[in-house]
């Protein structure tokens, strides 16, 4: 695997960090700047919108430039977009610099998938996502409480400063190792248009979006389950998120050796094995040993589908090696942004945090129908033997 790919991954880490901590410094953040805590909140959800629209509309806006410079434009404006936040006291400039900072993180995800997938064989692509995606494993392994400790100890603000950090020294290792020139085939947006038009594809995003939503209505929520459902004391809550995290690797690492050649079996084993475990954990919510154990299964299918969510894209719209895989980047923040509103909705109604687990269950069973509707518009899938333009 090319070094480059691994450089891609820890970029991904670096900003997926900043993405992942937030939830831990609402408290800070809502003393400091003097708003509630669910306007602290608030910039989660600016987070999300910026990744939603950033992906396709930077994926476009960059098609002919050479892909280490996007990256590096990207990464710039992210490190900015901490800076400012950082030194900010006001609210609306903070909720502005993180939908700014979102915008083009899902633009670096995007042009990121395309780069790594030109740099390996065909075969290789799931191995590939799995190892750029695994950054965003890592952030929430080890981003999410080092920049909550950080944050409690420091202040949210030198919490932003470790981002910042970070992300220029991902700078760094991208202009040292990712490839100067541009694509051997230059993009055609026309022909990247056309590949859009594709049910499959369509119905490839389709499950993207169900099958992280389904994971996401009961993450969104484990925290306050443990705490209210379960009845765990505060002091256990972040060592059973280290183990909903250990899963997730767990899960991407095994997900990344599978999805090239068994890309559908992937599918539905991860998601029937969400499924499962979402509807065990509704039925055992007031039962610590198997919340935990099944917070560690929860992980592990959940993020055990990625690499195949992510890689498949590239094989059904071989033409559109930039905006496919920017579509799905947006594909995957409608799941996280869905699967927590829906549970919102459930717990607002009265129906108790065990409730999430139901509704993810409900939305993995949709997932494996969007699947199982593909596979009969084309039930001999080929497998992967065309990759998208090299780049130099």
């Amino acid at each position: 695997m090319p070094f480059a790919v691994y450089i891609l991954g820890l970029s991904i880490f670096a900003q997926g960090t900043s993405e992942m901590m937030l939830s831990g410094l609402l408290t800070e953040l809502s003393t400091d700047l003097g708003v509630t805590i669910p306007q602290a909140g608030l910039l989660i959800s600016a987070f999300a919108l910026g990744m939603l629209i950033g992906a396709p509309i930077l994926a476009v806006t960059t098609l002919r430039l050479p892909r280490r410079n996007a990256l590096l434009a990207f990464l710039a404006v992210f490190v900015a977009a901490h800076i400012v936040g950082a030194l900010t006291s006001d609210y609306w400039v903070l909720f502005a610099t993180r939908a700014v900072g979102a915008f083009v993180y899902a633009g670096f995800w995007s042009v990121a998938a395309t780069t790594a997938i030109g740099l390996v064989p065909a075969n290789a692509r799931g191995k590939a996502m799995s190892i750029v995606a695994g950054g965003l494993t890592i952030a929430t392994v080890i981003g999410l409480p080092a920049g909550t400790v950080i944050g409690q100890h420091l202040g949210w603000r030198a919490a932003f400063w470790t981002v910042a950090i970070m992300s220029a020294l991902a700078m760094i290792g991208v202009l040292a190792k990712i490839p100067a020139g541009r694509a051997e085939i230059q993009p055609d947006l026309r022909k990247e248009l056309r590949s859009m038009v594709n049910p499959r594809l369509w119905l490839s995003y389709s499950t993207t979006a169900l099958a992280t939503s389904a994971l996401m209505v009961t993450f969104a929520y484990l925290g306050a389950l443990l705490s209210q459902t379960t009845g765990l004391t505060d002091g256990w809550i972040p060592i059973v998120l280290v183990v909903y995290g250990i899963g997730s690797f767990l899960g991407i690492v095994i997900g990344g050796r599978t999805a090239d050649a068994h890309p559908i079996r992937t599918l539905y084993v991860g998601i029937t094995g969400l499924i499962i475990t979402s509807i065990l954990l509704a039925l055992t919510a007031e039962h610590p040993a198997p919340v935990v154990a099944l917070t560690f299964l929860l992980g592990a299918f959940g993020f055990g589908t990625n690499p195949t969510l992510n890689s498949r894209v590239f094989n059904l719209a071989p033409n559109g090696p930039t905006l496919a895989p920017a579509f799905n980047v947006s594909s995957f923040n409608v799941g996280i942004t869905l699967g927590p509103w829906l549970g919102g909705l459930a717990i607002g109604a009265g129906l108790g945090y065990a409730s999430v687990a139901w509704i993810g269950a409900t939305l993995g069973t949709t997932a494996l129908a969007a699947i199982t509707w593909d596979q009969l518009l084309n039930p001999h899938t080929p497998s992967p033997n065309k990759q998208p333009e090299l780049i130099h």
